[in-house]
């Protein structure tokens, strides 16, 4: 029997956030572990129930997660730190965010998403064994609701590309120790009578050495004739499989899932392929990652150039809809625009309509062919004002920094200087006041009163910690994207639009539809405010034109890089107008700038080409005196070391906590000679750092980079952490900071 049609996979934290709240509750004490549980079947079984009825000839098991994907794959293998005296669900929670003793695992970013996985750690040790049922627990659970689904799995070789090996180790040398507990669990679930599984080998849209193929081609020739096993599919995304494509079209395994939305050419090497005629494809047509409604003449025309090379083909997702929200239904959007979107729910019904007329049905396609028709002639999206502005606008580049550091030298701050990223907790009586705003029983004034009072508080806490450069909070901040969409012209918003980023941390991308432009200003008079509160430097908070298009649903109609010059535009006004203000400290951030790198080296030069020049523009024409930061965080910073440096910023900010400061090696061999601030403080766990411990994360950093240019900070915002976990934190910090301080005289 064939897979038909499907999807790769669906979002599992619920369309009200119903499971970060109670993962929420449960670390926080107030509900018990069955509470939670019951939490996360009770959306497994909405998911499933939705998906059968909406007509899928299959649907996906073990996409739900308590807090991450490949993080499941470790426990299910055995492959987590032991955490004495706590539960199974504790350790694994404990290796997701950490416990007073034992740090957290790292976190990245899940290929070129806004999705973040945790890493995990293998060695020469690392004993695999199958000490989990997960996979086999969901599939009895939907046939218990008379459904029956195919297990999703992280395939093995990319389960061993994501992880980190401990002291140089390969983690690839324990192939052939994995796939004996993947050949036992395969086995596990033919008995229990599953007839597909999907085993997920995305690292394969990425370069990889004739080591890693290779490794691809002994992993599938073994899996594929092992002797219990049900058909296996093989669904590689976010890409073309380049030569992993004929590896996996040669392995004996039944199916292959194909992404034929992020690379057009990859349709005609699938084509080319004739070691598929024995093969069911399911050919990825279908968007995962974006909103924009499907063209059916487009994506049938694709899936229809692979009928007769495959012995059959189904329509389906590029990837899983874990990227992208539930459904559009529930928004409150203009109309027009509205036709215009397909989140989930409708990806749905886009695959199964796609699905019958691929198969010579004739599904009445009116609405999605002129919705498609509407968009592409909406003349109105084009701003002429905006493209004017660039075409006119100089190209003017900073001094050297040489020459930049000297004038900033008026900021007189001392050594190993200690700031914060931007953001402080997010108290319940602010969001209060945010919630009463937006509901429209807090007027104006008084919204702006109960702002002003938290900036004040923060700038007061600060002070007495003795942090030498502040920050205003954002207190009147509900997302560091959505906060600058609301306020820029072609965003629109939604209201129950949010994507897991990663465990409990949900976001809303805005949407950007149409030409960017900023009407007003939009930081200046909280930065204002905050300045006027002390003698200290504040930092104005902005971010960069890159990660608003990474944390954006983006519009296709134009090269991205002309997008992200148009919100450059806007950040530049922005930065000019708190220049004038008084703020001689301001931070544009890019966590962003790693996760939109292509996967594919032929592409790189490409991007770095626009988004360099896209930073370069949001901070170009200000004063040499005014010192521009930026930040990052959990990247691989080897690949984009060069870019950082093109940034041309004077302080850059990046993730070190949980990686011990391993980024320095990277700034070390890469040159990289501007004000660094490796992060020494891990905000995404709820452990509170001691002085110690900093002290010697900086001491790790002053023997890497000069002191002169070292600054003192956590990895990222503070906005998710609350206060009792925070104050110690900076307390240590500023005394760590303070202690290797007094040891440079």
């Amino acid at each position: 029997m064939t897979i038909g049609t499907t999807v790769l996979g669906y979002p599992r934290i619920g369309p009200d956030r119903e499971l970060k709240r109670a993962l929420e509750r449960y670390w926080a004490g107030k509900i018990d572990e069955a509470a939670l549980l019951a939490v996360g079947r009770e959306l497994r079984q909405r998911t499933w129930l939705d998906l059968r009825d909406a007509g899928l000839d299959s649907i996906p098991s073990n996409t739900f997660s308590h807090y991450d994907h490949v993080l499941d794959t470790a426990e299910l293998f055995g492959a987590l730190p032991a955490r004495p005296g706590l539960s199974r669900l504790d350790t694994y929670f404990a290796a997701a965010r950490g416990i007073q003793d034992a740090p957290a695992l790292e976190m990245t970013k899940w290929f070129d998403t806004n999705y973040h996985y945790l890493v995990p750690e293998l060695g020469p040790d690392t004993e695999f064994t199958l000490a989990g049922t997960k996979p086999l627990d969901e599939y009895r659970e939907a046939r218990a609701l008379g459904i029956e689904t195919r297990p999703v799995l992280v395939g093995p070789v990319t389960f061993l590309l994501l992880s980190k090996g401990i002291g140089g180790f390969d983690p690839l040398d324990l192939l052939d120790a994995l796939l004996p507990r993947y050949a036992d669990l395969l086995a596990r679930l033919h008995d229990e009578g599953v007839e597909w599984v999907q085993l997920d080998e995305p690292a394969f849209a990425a370069d990889r050495t004739e080591a890693e193929l290779n490794a691809l081609i002994r992993a599938y020739h073994w899996l594929g004739k092992a002797a219990a096993r049900p058909k296996l599919l093989v669904a590689g995304y976010f890409g073309g499989l380049g030569r992993g494509l004929g590896v996996l079209a040669r392995a004996p395994i039944d199916a292959l899932a194909v992404d034929l939305v992020t690379d057009e050419s990859f349709v005609d090497a699938v084509a080319a392929e004739p070691a598929l005629r024995d093969k069911e494809v399911l050919a990825g047509v279908v968007d995962g990652r974006n909103v924009w409604r499907t063209d059916p003449q487009r994506a049938l025309s694709r899936a229809a150039t692979l009928l007769g090379v495959a012995k059959s083909v189904s329509v389906a997702t590029s990837c899983s809809l874990l990227h992208v929200p539930y459904d559009v239904t529930r928004e409150d959007l203009h109309p027009r625009l509205a036709s215009w979107l397909s989140f989930a729910r409708q990806k749905v019904d886009e695959v199964v309509l796609l699905g019958r007329a691929l198969q010579g049905e004739s599904p009445d396609l009116t609405a999605a062919r002129a919705a498609v028709a509407d968009r592409a002639s909406a003349a109105e999206l084009a701003d002429s004002a905006v493209r004017d502005r660039l075409a006119a606008l100089p190209d003017v580049a900073r001094v050297p920094y040489a020459e930049r550091a000297a004038a900033q030298a008026a900021l007189g701050l001392p050594p190993l200087p200690t700031t914060t990223i931007g953001s402080f907790p997010q108290t319940l009586d602010v969001r209060r006041a945010r919630a009463a705003h937006r509901a429209g029983t807090l007027d104006d004034a008084g919204y702006a009163a109960a702002m002003r009072a938290e900036v004040e508080r923060v700038i007061r806490l600060q002070e007495e910690l003795g942090l030498d450069v502040l920050v205003h909070g954002e207190p009147e901040r509900n997302d560091m994207v959505q906060y600058f969409a609301e306020q820029l012209t072609g965003f629109a918003t939604t209201a129950h639009g949010w994507v897991q980023s990663y465990g409990s941390r949900c976001v809303r991308p805005p949407i950007l539809y149409g030409d960017v432009s900023r009407p007003a200003p939009m930081t200046v008079e909280w930065a204002r405010y905050a300045q006027s509160l002390t003698a200290k430097p504040v930092k104005g908070m902005l971010t960069g034109p890159v990660t608003i298009l990474a944390w954006s649903f983006v519009r296709d109609d134009q090269p991205l890089g002309e997008t992200a010059r148009q919100v450059a535009l806007a950040i530049r006004d922005e930065v000019h107008d708190l220049e004038a203000a008084g703020i001689r400290v301001v931070q544009v951030d890019e966590p962003a700038l790693r996760e939109l790198l292509p996967l594919r080296q032929s592409r790189h030069d490409e991007y770095f080409a626009w988004a360099v020049s896209a930073f370069r523009l949001a901070t170009s024409g200000i004063a040499d005196a005014t010192q521009i930061h930026t930040h990052m965080c959990y990247s691989e910073f080897g690949e984009v070391l060069p870019a950082i440096d093109a940034l041309d910023a004077d302080v850059t900010s990046i993730e070190a906590a949980r990686s011990k400061m391993e980024v320095l090696t990277d700034l070390n061999e890469g040159g990289f000679g501007r004000g660094v601030g490796p992060g020494v403080y891990d905000i995404h766990s709820p452990r509170v750092p001691s002085a110690d411990e900093v002290a010697s994360l900086l001491r790790t950093a002053v023997g890497a980079v000069p002191a002169s240019r070292v600054w003192v900070n956590p990895d990222c915002g503070l906005k998710t952490r609350g206060y009792a976990e925070v104050e110690p934190a900076l307390r240590n910090l500023v005394a760590a900071a303070r202690e290797v301080r007094a040891e440079l005289d």
